[in-house]
């Protein structure tokens, strides 16, 4: 499956986690899917109650407001994101342990180099399997 991530929700996700770095930054995507195709048409930015560099949980009051907003957008959820201050863009043990839904995309940002890194990636963490999705920046 290929995600298509809106210019502006890529922008957020990138401002809001080097914002609050050296913590990560987390969030909601949301959008729609269509012929095997995720349109993601807007991130939401949640705070990360854990404060720390590196993991997160996101504010479920946020979390539930964000996902009334989707609703009265038309939009689905389809996946969060989170930054890694230090470390490359790739599920951590922990990440792998905490998906819970395998259709669900999660999207990682690192800032540990020169230039940020965004990828995404599907996780079945009954088996352990890690996909990434190829991201194309789309409108918006």
């Amino acid at each position: 499956m290929k995600l298509v991530l809106a210019g502006s929700a890529r922008d957020l996700i990138v401002s809001h986690s080097l914002s609050v770095r050296p913590l990560e930054g987390c969030g909601l995507i949301a959008g729609s899917v269509n012929d095997g195709v995720k349109k993601v048409a807007k991130a939401y930015v949640l705070k990360n109650l854990d404060q720390s560099r590196v993991h997160f949980t996101v504010d479920q009051r946020e979390q539930l407001s964000a996902v009334r907003d989707m609703r009265a957008l038309g939009l689905a959820p389809l996946g969060n994101f989170h930054s890694h201050p230090d470390t490359p863009a790739r599920p951590s043990e922990e990440d792998v342990r905490l998906s819970f839904d395998p259709a669900a995309s999660y999207l990682i940002l690192s800032l540990a180099g020169p230039e940020p890194v965004l990828k995404s990636f599907r996780v079945d963490r009954e088996s352990g399997a890690v996909e990434e999705e190829p991201i194309e920046i789309g409108e918006g």
